[in-house]
C-alpha cells in the first residue's frame, strides 16, 4: 500500500529521523490535549480536541519541512502553511479516506488518539484518610 511514499526514497537516517520527529510532534499534541482538558467538562472536549487537531494538521508541515531542510540542500526558507485545513479534509484524514500515504494515515491515528486523550479519565488522587 506504501511502496510509492515518499518516505522510502528518504536515507535510512532520514527515515528515522523523520519518524523520531513524528513521534516528537505526536507525544508533544498527546500532551498538550491532557493539559487543556484537565478538569475540563466533558461538553468542552470535543471543542478543545478539534483546535488541537486542527492546529496539528495545519502548522505541523512547517515542521517537517524545516526538517526537510536540514537533509535536502537547496530547499528555499519559506512558510509552508497556508489557510486552515477545511472539514473536508480533516474527516477524510479521520476516516482514512484521504491520499493513502503514511502521512495521511498517521495523522488519522493521530486524530483518533487525541480524540480518545480528549476523553480520558483523569485519576483521582487517593488521599490517606486521618
Amino acid at each position: 500500500m506504501y511502496d510509492a511514499d515518499s518516505f522510502f526514497t528518504l536515507t535510512v537516517w532520514g527515515q528515522i529521523g523523520l519518524a523520531i520527529l513524528s513521534l516528537i510532534f505526536a507525544l508533544l499534541a498527546l500532551v498538550l490535549m491532557r493539559v487543556l482538558v484537565w478538569h475540563k467538562a466533558l461538553i468542552l472536549r470535543p471543542f478543545l480536541w478539534g483546535v488541537v487537531f486542527i492546529s496539528f494538521v495545519w502548522l505541523s508541515p512547517q515542521g517537517y519541512y524545516t526538517y526537510y531542510r536540514l537533509i535536502f540542500d537547496g530547499l528555499p526558507a519559506q512558510s509552508v502553511i497556508k489557510s486552515p485545513p477545511p472539514p473536508q479534509q480533516l474527516f477524510a484524514l479521520m476516516t482514512f479516506t484521504g491520499p493513502a500515504n503514511l502521512s495521511a494515515h498517521s495523522t488519522g491515528v493521530l486524530g483518533w488518539l487525541l480524540l480518545a486523550a480528549a476523553f480520558w479519565p483523569h485519576r483521582k488522587k487517593h488521599t490517606p484518610s486521618n
